[in-house]
């Protein structure tokens, strides 16, 4: 189902809940609208999951290149050596 069917008032959710429940399967996720507005997103599990693993993932991303920006870094072959020498110590 395209986006722009996927939206539907206030008053339709009311009435039609598990068809709406279908819709979500087909089209990822449902639009309510109030009053001829944008007011609300009804989404399927599967794709409100996989958003909240992209944010992680953008999360961290602007996390490392804040630490680069700001100079908090080592090079690959000193974390790995840091890594073996704290290993070696715990064993």
């Amino acid at each position: 189902m395209k986006l722009s069917q996927a939206v539907k008032p206030i008053s339709y959710v009311k009435t039609h809940a598990s068809e709406i429940i279908r819709d979500i399967e087909e089209s990822g996720r449902v639009i309510i609208t109030l009053n001829g507005e944008a007011k609300a997103v009804i989404q399927g599990i599967t794709e409100y999951e996989e958003l909240q693993e992209s944010l992680a993932l953008l999360k961290i991303l602007a996390q490392s290149k804040k630490s680069l920006e700001e100079g908090r870094y080592k090079p690959a072959a000193k974390a790995f050596k840091d890594l073996r020498k704290n290993w070696a110590k715990a064993v």
